[in-house]
């Protein structure tokens, strides 16, 4: 019988033996450790969400509470006072034109909305596919375009418009007509994606024989839905709730849209203004304003979400 190194005649060595028990019994700790710290970090995380959300809600049903009080109950500190007064929402009704303004807001924001989403799309398109030269720096040059403050552009946009004769225009031409020229921040969320794309499927398609209108409306559209849905929508929400171009052009009442027909409420009811301090209709008038926007983000939250969640990746 031969002694050998690690063990005695063949016999395995004892070290591996207890370096794998000791390895092995290391990866049951851990593995305990797991199990007793994923419900834990699981229920830390639910318990945060739970308390952001109840933050970030609360205005919003301290709004839908306030609307539904009397004159005097409107600033009290309970969230809701019963009997809850449903007929708010008919007074407002009845001593303004909100569905005239209900329309018109939706008029605008359907033609700002669509009308920025069809040009940034276009002009992203050329950007992300085209090559050409002083591509980049041109580029840069609408990037920087965003820099530029709304107050620098309102008095000339003013001026234009009203040479022009579109000041208090019924089709509400300096309301959206603007967004016939793209926009830089959605023509920069457009481009990540349409440069996310495989640059063989346009080669393929210009080898059959497909025009450039063709590729970008049949390849390039359907392929970044999800982006433009969120320019859309983007661009929807910043229509509704836009209150210095209808403050600036609008001056009829019944061409008011929404925001602009709020303003008006609050300076009416207001008790500096000479008004009786009926906040309670004003709050009911904000929750019309505001309902809108709440049930479109929620109905498209999928596409919102997919595409944000996708800006700027690589195909």
């Amino acid at each position: 019988m031969t002694v050998q190194q690690g063990g005695v005649g063949g016999a395995p060595p004892a070290a591996p033996v207890v370096r794998a028990g000791a390895e092995a019994a290391t990866k049951v700790r851990s593995i305990d450790t797991r199990s007793t710290t994923g419900p834990i970090r699981r229920i830390v995380f639910l318990i945060g969400l739970a308390i952001a959300t109840l933050i970030f809600t609360f205005p919003l049903v301290w709004l839908i509470g306030a609307s539904l009080k009397t004159q005097q109950g409107v600033f009290n500190n309970e969230l809701f006072t019963f009997p809850l007064q449903f007929q708010n929402y008919t007074t407002v009704f009845q001593i303004a034109p909100i569905a005239n303004w209900f329309f018109n807001s939706v008029v605008v924001g359907l033609l700002a909305a669509g009308t920025v989403t069809i040009s940034s799309a276009i002009v992203a398109f050329g950007f992300a596919y085209f090559r050409f030269p002083l591509r980049n720096a041109l580029f840069g040059l609408v990037l920087a375009s965003m820099m530029l403050p709304g107050a620098v552009t309102m008095i000339p946009n003013f001026l234009i418009w009203n040479a022009l004769g579109q000041v208090n225009s019924p089709i509400f031409a300096p309301l959206w007509a603007g967004n016939l020229f793209a926009s830089a921040f959605y023509i920069f969320l457009l481009r990540q994606f349409f440069m996310g794309l495989p640059r063989e499927v346009f080669e393929a398609a210009r080898v059959d024989g497909a025009s450039y209108p063709r590729m970008f409306w049949s390849i390039a559209v359907p392929l970044t839905r999800a982006a433009l849905i969120v320019v859309f929508i983007f661009e929807l929400k910043a229509s509704w709730t836009d209150l210095m171009k209808p403050l600036i052009f609008m001056k009829d009442i019944a061409l008011f849209t929404l925001p602009r027909g709020l303003q008006d409420l609050v300076v009416r009811f207001h008790p500096q203004a000479g008004g009786e301090g009926q906040f309670h209709l004003i709050m009911a008038a904000s929750v019309i304003v505001t309902l809108p926007m709440v049930i479109i983000f929620f109905l498209a939250q999928r596409h919102f979400i997919e595409g944000i969640a996708t800006t700027g990746s690589k195909g």
